[in-house]
């Protein structure tokens, strides 16, 4: 985050306070997130499945159609059906 922000000339206070204000909550989640695990097994079984759904409908939702744009022909379209079935056997073994 703090790159972006550097090339974009923002002062190194500015940089230092929001990189700051990001990694908090990253944090915090961090320790949320691994209480929450040593309770019960089936609390971040849960967890992981919810943010595994989470992702996977920002991928059909923001990133398939923007493949669809950026390339109109089949090579999109088949590239995701790959990388779904590449995944799905990864996860079988």
């Amino acid at each position: 985050m703090a790159i972006p922000m550097k090339i974009n000339k923002a002062g190194p206070l500015k940089i230092v306070l929001y990189t700051l204000l990001i990694g908090v909550p990253t944090g915090l989640g961090a320790f949320i997130g691994a209480y929450l695990g040593s309770i019960s097994p089936l609390i971040i079984a849960l967890c992981l499945a919810f943010a595994g759904g989470t992702m996977l409908y920002i991928i059909c939702d923001e990133m398939i159609p923007s493949a669809k744009e950026l390339h109109k022909g089949r090579a999109s379209s088949i590239g995701v059906v790959l990388g779904f079935i590449i995944g799905v056997v990864l996860y079988i073994k």
